[in-house]
């Protein structure tokens, strides 16, 4: 079984759905990825079900990015699934195909949020 995801005009995942695999040959269907979008009238991508952060659970090869999943975004310089920006100062990491902060997240304490006007993480008041 194969997964494919939805994607509107803005390049955002609607919806995820199991379907055909790529391969099968089913009253002459040979392109899955057309065949769902037409049934929709959006466009539609095979996605990963293993592909986490560019690398697959199972030592297979990693498929566009992540797992697409609604609200990500299908960025297509990339190739890949990935989830929208969180703040203006993260940057995108194209091998992780996920934002990193400017200021990694600090090992002990916490727990910690980000704190986009100073610029780093802060402890969450309980």
């Amino acid at each position: 079984m194969a997964h494919y995801a939805y994607i509107d005009e803005n390049n955002v995942v609607t919806l995820t759905i199991t379907g055909r695999d790529e391969w099968e040959i089913v009253d002459g269907i040979t392109d899955w990825e057309e065949y769902y979008g037409q049934m929709r009238g959006q466009r539609c991508l095979r996605t990963s079900y293993g592909t986490f952060q560019g690398e697959h659970r199972r030592d297979e090869e990693p498929f566009r990015g992540n797992y697409a999943g609604p609200g990500m975004v299908y960025h297509e310089e990339l190739d890949a699934f990935i989830d929208p920006q969180p703040f203006p100062s993260w940057t995108l990491n194209t091998t992780r195909f996920r934002w990193d902060p400017p200021v990694p997240l600090p090992s002990s304490g916490g727990p910690y949020t980000w704190d986009e006007d100073a610029g780093d993480w802060v402890i969450v008041n309980e």
